[in-house]
């Protein structure tokens, strides 16, 4: 320690920090001292270059308002050229229009000339027109008095002899262009329907619109209407069919618009009389059986119908209506049957035609399908198979062909003309149907009154079962062109008021007989 009591190397350690701090401003002020010398040198390096970049600044704008100048100074020339060139355009053009304008000015002296040259002449010839009417009116009461008619008169008689003669001129021109038409389509259309008869052989009609029942003897009508009628309510009421038990010997009569029902009916009584206990609770066991299988026989008739004619894919609906067909009847013809015969004719004359023959016979086929329910809805058959059809899944042209296949819809498509033509063929062929003989007189007698009513018409004849009627005409009251004019006539007379399967034949007969008598010397 130090005579202050310190030790001495607490001193010295003072003494190093001092010393060390001394040293270090040394060292900072000479840094301090370095740094400013080189900002001073940074700021002179930096004014340098500032000199330098200001003065190539001035160099390079002088040098680009030297080119500046240049560039103006072409284009300033450039544009004064193009000024010229325009203002020696606009002078040419000016004095054009100025020329243009003394044309135009003589022109319009012109046409002031000739208006009034024109005026002129309209003054003369309205003159002249007043002279002219006054000697026509003047020829006109001239000839009123000459050949005893009024002006209005001769206008009407010479109105009809134009319109007779326009008549006679157009029955020639339909008459021909019918006679070409007919050269062209009767081939095709007679060898198509040709092949398609040939190819398809259907059934005659058997059929009748009520089932019979025969009985092995009378006492069984007792047993059928039981005791105090009970068993024949009991089967009436389960089939929905009236039972008609008359003096018919061995025989009832099952009487009821639904088919289906009428057929149930029918098995039943049959089965009940084979089987012998006729009493309620028995009938309404058979009549359950039978229905169940009258349903079975539906389907595989409708299952049959689609496979005989390759129609696939329907909906198991559209296949039942099919079947219940079978038991319906148009005009006594089974409608199964007709649609299976559509359905070949129109699959043949479209595999003629080149069309799709699936298509055709799937149409044919279902044409009818309203005819399964129209009992049911009310509505032509042909729009209600429609509307069963698209309900079904069935596409828009078969659709289609159904609905318009009685014209119920206008015809669109080549397909809807075939089902048309289809239809009225399998309906028209000789055996397809039967009619009453009351319903068949009263045609025949229609169709000869429906003639019998146009002048000229002396006798008319209703042959081949009245699908041709012979009308005999009056030659001196009826030329040829008109005998082929009444013809048209009488035909959508018919169609207009009668209602008829197939097409019926009108032939217009105009004859000229000379007869002289040869006497003896």
């Amino acid at each position: 320690m130090d005579g202050y009591g310190i030790p001495l190397g607490m001193v010295g350690l003072i003494a190093g920090f001092l010393v060390a701090f001394w040293l270090k401003g040394r060292i900072l002020s000479q840094k301090v001292r370095a740094a400013e010398k080189e900002a001073v040198a940074i700021i002179e390096e930096s004014k340098h270059k500032a000199e330098t970049l200001l003065k190539e600044a001035e160099v390079g704008m002088k040098e680009t308002l030297f080119r500046m100048k240049s560039d103006f100074d072409n284009e300033a020339k450039e544009t004064r050229a193009e000024l010229k060139k325009r203002e020696t355009r606009l002078v040419q053009k000016e004095e054009t229009l100025d020329r243009k304008l003394e044309q135009v000015e003589q022109r319009d002296q012109e046409i002031t000339r000739r208006e009034r040259l024109v005026q002129k002449r309209e003054q003369k010839i309205e003159a002249r027109e007043l002279e002219y009417d006054t000697l026509i009116e003047e020829q006109k009461h001239q000839l009123e008095k000459i050949c005893g008619l009024t002006s209005e008169q001769a206008k009407d008689l010479l109105i009809r002899a134009m319109e007779n003669e326009a008549r006679f001129e157009a029955a020639k021109l339909v008459k021909k262009i019918e006679n070409e038409t007919k050269e062209l389509a009767d081939k095709k259309s007679k060898k198509i329907l040709a092949t398609a008869i040939q190819r398809y052989a259907g059934d005659f009609v058997a059929e009748r619109t009520v089932s019979v029942v025969p009985l092995p003897n009378d006492e069984m009508k007792g047993r059928i209407i039981g005791r105090e009628g009970r068993n024949i309510r009991a089967l009436e009421a389960a089939t929905g069919i009236d039972l008609i038990i008359d003096d018919t010997p061995e025989a009832v009569i099952l009487s009821g618009f639904n088919p289906v029902r009428r057929e149930v009916a029918r098995l039943s009584l049959l089965r009940l009389i084979s089987d012998g206990r006729i009493h309620p609770a028995r009938i309404e066991d058979v009549v359950k059986k039978v229905g169940l299988e009258v349903d079975q026989t539906i389907k595989e008739a409708g299952e049959q119908a689609a496979f005989d004619l390759g129609v696939h894919g329907l909906h198991a609906e559209l296949v039942r209506y099919i079947g219940r067909l079978k038991y319906r009847t148009s005009y006594s013809q089974n409608v199964l049957q007709h649609s299976l015969e559509v359905g070949f004719l129109a699959g043949i004359m479209a595999s003629e035609l080149g069309l799709n023959m699936k298509l055709a016979r799937r149409m044919g086929l279902l044409h009818d399908i309203g005819k399964a329910i129209d009992h049911e809805v009310e509505g032509p058959h042909a729009v209600i198979g429609s509307k069963l059809a698209k309900k079904y899944g069935e596409n828009s042209k078969v659709v289609h062909a159904i609905a318009s296949h009685h014209e119920d819809v206008p015809p669109n498509s080549v397909y809807a003309f075939l089902v048309q033509a289809a239809d009225g063929l399998s309906g028209a062929r000789p055996g397809a149907r039967k009619e009453l003989l009351e319903n068949y007189v009263k045609r025949l007698e229609d169709l000869e009154k429906i003639a019998n009513e146009f002048k000229g018409v002396a006798n008319t004849y209703a042959i081949q079962a009245g699908r041709e009627l012979r009308v005999i005409v009056e030659s001196d009251k009826v030329t040829d062109d008109e005998a082929f004019l009444l013809s048209k006539d009488i035909a959508r007379k018919i169609e207009e008021s009668l209602n008829f399967p197939g097409q019926i034949k009108v032939t217009v007969i105009r004859e000229t007989r000379a007869v002289e008598l040869a006497n003896s010397n």
